[in-house]
């Protein structure tokens, strides 16, 4: 029975979010196929470990977890993934992992960041790679990306904090390009943080000022007029991708905000009367369902993502034109509820993620990754310089 890591948790805003989405999935994984080995990262960045990371009662008070769980480090000791109880002198191992299950969101986790520690130790883990998970984090990249694959965005400009402070007339000049309404987000963060829709230039510079609280780099877009939201998750399984049920977003918002996904009753319920929440499957019409499921798979294959993805779309109704808003490469809950109506359940679709894993791992390790050769055997040891080699 593979022991499954599941890390969540991180110094990032979408902290507790994350906690939800761990907690959630610990509970489906299947206990007959996996045993579920849960790995908290606190805020100030501490690894923790212990069953009773699996009960949200423990993160009523997150100041409290380290009396409640035992520290840890995760590294690699005599080809075992090990988890070493940090507070001990002789650094005894409290539990092992086989896999990694990253469900964290945001910035410092969710970014590559975990991913490169993982890759460097040799992990193999569920989702995307260092690659993936950075583009997929950074809106400006990926857009970039997706506009040079003939995928369409809507239109953006982005700046510095640094450029902002330094010339704000210029940035203010060039956003305006866009014409309002325009939509101004953090480029590196989720679920809505420090999103603001700005009709006049005064909105625009307190958008911009508390954009850039949350992040280095900032992205203006254009509003998308007569605007239908959609959602369409897609998972990596077996070399093939799968496309889930598309959802329509609703909200009494600009956008859908953070309140709407996470702090509103029923908001994370499959509606047709919340006031926010989705409609699944979404009322569209066949050309508009058939764009969404062509840009879903092309956007999956440029971005270099794995595992599954949730894609946020933007419609514009009367004309039917179809953006890419963004990916979710680590989605709230997975986006299991996405595929459910097609016949997957939660179980199911946890298991394909881990088993998908396991092959993509072994397939790497055929692959060629150093050579029997040493190079360093040409370099004069004294001095680092490279030395003549004889004529054959």
């Amino acid at each position: 029975m593979y022991k499954v890591g599941v890390i969540f948790g991180g110094e990032s805003v979408e902290h507790e979010i994350s906690i939800i989405t761990a907690v959630q999935a610990m509970n489906y994984i299947d206990s007959n196929k996996y045993e579920v080995v849960p790995i908290y990262i606190s805020k100030d960045r501490r690894f923790y470990t212990g069953d009773i990371l699996r009960d949200m009662a423990t993160y009523k008070n997150l100041d409290d977890i380290h009396n409640k769980a035992k520290e840890v480090t995760l590294t690699k000791k005599n080809n075992e993934f090990v988890l070493l109880n940090k507070n001990s002198l002789f650094n005894s191992i409290v539990n092992t992992i086989d896999i990694a299950f990253p469900i964290v969101h945001g910035k410092g986790v969710e970014d590559g960041s975990l991913a490169g520690y993982l890759d460097t130790l040799d992990i193999p883990y569920v989702g995307p790679s260092i690659l993936g998970a950075a583009v997929g984090q950074d809106k400006v990249i990926q857009k970039q990306i997706l506009k040079s694959e003939g995928i369409p965005v809507t239109d953006f400009v982005w700046f510095y904090d640094y450029e902002y402070e330094n010339n704000s007339k210029d940035i203010i000049k060039k956003v305006e390009t866009l014409k309002y309404p325009v939509i101004i987000k953090p480029a590196c963060l989720g679920s809505s943080v420090g999103i603001k829709v700005v009709n006049n230039k005064e909105e625009l510079e307190v958008a911009i000022n508390d954009a850039i609280n949350y992040d280095e780099k900032v992205i203006a877009e254009k509003v998308v007029n007569n605007l239908l939201e959609l959602d369409c998750a897609v998972l990596d399984y077996k070399d093939k991708l799968e496309t889930s049920t598309i959802g329509e977003m609703l909200t009494k918002n600009d956008f859908l905000t953070f309140e709407d996904k996470y702090l509103t009753p029923g908001s994370k319920n499959k509606t047709k009367n919340n006031s926010t929440g989705f409609i699944i499957p979404a009322k569209i019409d066949k050309e508009i369902e058939e764009k969404v499921y062509d840009i879903s798979l092309r956007a999956f294959k440029a971005l270099n993502l794995s595992g599954v993805t949730r894609f946020d779309f933007l419609v514009d109704k009367e004309n039917k034109n179809v953006y890419i808003n963004e990916p979710n490469t680590i989605p709230g809950s997975l986006a299991f509820f996405f595929f459910t109506p097609k016949g997957k359940d939660y179980t199911s679709l946890l298991n394909e993620l881990i088993e998908n894993t396991i092959q993509n791992y072994k397939n790497k390790k055929k692959k060629i990754t150093n050579f029997d050769s040493n190079v360093l055997s040409t370099f004069d040891g004294s001095n680092g310089n490279k030395t003549k080699l004889k004529a054959q």
